[in-house]
């Protein structure tokens, strides 16, 4: 439902003169006669809510048909910058996707978006949004219709889920209280185990090298240990020969 109180940019308890005082001025502006700020499409849009506001029965049943109406989703506009520089050229089109993607995911069997209801979640105007859009189509992400309608392709989808977690701007727009879609939980990590690696036989064939080099070295040792035995044995021969002459000469 269109907020035409929004639209009209007054409060929703305005009175009929406010009412009449301000679709007049919007009509001299939007009137498609007006060369320079004529706009066709928003001059219909206002006739319809003067035509609803100004009626008491028509703006009462109004009025409880939009109390019922949940509250609609804060603009990406807010939130995210979509000024006239390169990032903001970069948003917009990450914008556009974000919402495509949305409606894509919720509503596969109509993924259609209106330009008009784009220009609304984003908070940006349509003008802006024509390099944006041409750019999407071009790279193949995007498709228009006649109607000016756009869908999100199989090649959007990708870039979308392959883009977000190196992206926080597009998870952000995806995830986080924009309107676009419910908060997403992530799941807890699992702690992955060690994993159970198999020695191949190359590694079975190092170990039996490093098993026949060890007990080589380990002969050589007690070769070593040997050898230094018997040279310390010799060594001590002649002091046990030297000690009994010294007996002798003693007794």
């Amino acid at each position: 439902m269109v907020d035409y109180y929004e639209f009209l940019q007054i409060s929703p308890n305005a009175d009929t003169d406010t009412i009449h005082r301000v679709y007049r001025f919007l009509a001299t502006r939007l009137h498609p006669d007006n060369p320079e700020s004529g706009d066709a499409e928003k001059f219909h849009l206002l006739k319809t809510a003067y035509d609803v506001l100004s009626n008491p029965e028509r703006r009462s049943d109004y009025d409880a048909a939009r109390n019922r109406e949940p509250a609609e989703p804060v603009p990406l506009s807010s939130s995210v910058d979509f000024m006239d520089t390169l990032e903001g050229e970069l948003n917009r089109r990450l914008a556009v996707l974000a919402v495509l993607y949305y409606r894509r995911r919720t509503n596969p069997h109509m993924p259609e978006v209106p330009l008009a209801e784009i220009e609304m979640r984003m908070g940006f105007p349509r003008d802006y949004l024509d390099f944006t859009t041409w750019y999407l189509v071009r790279k193949g992400y995007v498709t228009r219709a006649d109607n000016a309608e756009f869908t999100l392709t199989a090649d959007g989808v990708d870039f979308v889920e392959t883009q977000r977690a190196h992206l926080p701007v597009l998870n952000k727009m995806l995830t986080c209280g924009t309107g676009l879609a419910e908060p997403e939980t992530v799941p807890p990590q699992r702690q992955s185990s060690t994993p159970i690696v198999l020695p191949s036989r190359m590694e079975h064939a190092v170990e039996r090298r490093i098993s026949s080099k060890d007990r080589l070295l380990g002969t050589a040792e007690v070769a070593v240990d040997t050898a230094v035995d018997t040279l310390d044995r010799r060594e001590n021969a002649p002091d046990r020969r030297v000690n009994p002459r010294g007996r002798r000469a003693t007794d």
